[in-house]
Formats: structure tokens, C-alpha cells, sequence
């Protein structure tokens, strides 16, 4: 057994821990809309770089504990974010030899299908509507997918994650 793999379950553990905070972190009024999916991102990362340890139980675990800390109907996160890490675990050998951009318009594609779910489990359990607003996190989780890939690829390999 490798020295480094007792840091491994921490190191992912603190990266969802630090998403799901970045998640509920209040901003303004004016920004609030754009809010990336920072518990989706990482969850796709570590679906892609570690799919044995960071799968489809992980991701709907992250998304009924996102589901609690928002406020919204439970499971709603947690199906959209088990059908992402699902999509990225099938995906992951062929991801994984491509550019960053194209992963860019993968994870734009799978944050898209993530926020139809969530769209459509809304429709079912609210009266309210969204607007056009409500399509936003997609634009911007796709904008900072490179600094995150990056930043989770550092962590991955300074404390040799497994």
C-alpha cells in the first residue's frame, strides 16, 4: 500500500467539503445568478481523474447534502449529479486524452443536461418559474473549468492521490 493513499480519502473529502461551502457562500444580489456549479465541477473532476474512488454513490451523496444545504427538493442535485458523474465514468478514458477545451464543451454539455434535470424536478415540485437566468451557472462552470481542472490536477499529484 502506497504511503500517500491515507491522504487521499482527505484531500477529496476537503475539495467537496470547499465546493459545497463555495456553493452556499453568499454574494450579491447582481452575482448571485452566475454562481458556477462548484460541487458539480469537482465531483466531474474526481469522476474523471480517480472513477473508482469518486463515482455515481459520492456524486448523489454531494448532491442530497447540496439539496439540504440549499433548501431545494431533495434528490433533485443528487440525480443530476450521479447522471454527471455516471456520463463522466463512461466518458473518462476518451476525456482524458483530449485538449482542455474540448473537455470545456464536454463539461459545458454535462452542467447543461445537469441544469435541464434540475429545471424539469423544479417544474414538478415548485409553482414558481425560472427565467433565463436560471441557465447562467452552465456559461460560467464552463468559463472556470480550466483553472479548476488545473488547481484539482495540482492537489492530485503534490499529495499524490490515487
Amino acid at each position: 500500500m502506497n504511503s500517500a493513499q491515507p491522504h487521499a480519502r482527505w484531500v477529496i473529502a476537503v475539495t467537496l467539503v470547499v465546493a459545497l461551502t463555495l456553493m452556499i457562500l453568499p454574494l450579491p444580489a447582481g452575482l448571485e445568478p452566475y454562481r458556477p456549479e462548484w460541487a458539480m465541477l469537482v465531483i466531474l473532476y474526481w469522476s474523471l481523474a480517480l472513477p473508482v474512488r469518486v463515482g455515481v454513490g459520492v456524486a448523489w451523496l454531494i448532491g442530497l447534502l447540496q439539496d439540504v444545504i440549499q433548501a431545494t427538493a431533495l434528490g433533485s442535485h443528487a440525480l443530476a449529479f450521479a447522471l454527471v458523474a455516471y456520463l463522466t465514468i463512461q466518458l473518462c478514458q476518451r476525456l482524458r486524452n483530449v485538449p482542455i477545451w474540448q473537455q470545456t464543451l464536454t463539461v459545458l454539455g454535462l452542467v447543461l443536461l445537469a441544469r435541464a434535470l434540475l429545471f424539469i424536478t423544479r417544474g414538478l415540485s415548485d409553482s414558481a418559474g425560472v427565467d433565463w437566468r436560471f441557465w447562467l451557472p452552465a456559461l460560467t462552470s464552463t468559463l472556470i473549468w480550466p483553472p479548476v481542472f488545473v488547481l484539482l490536477r495540482f492537489l492530485r499529484r503534490r499529495f499524490q492521490v490515487n
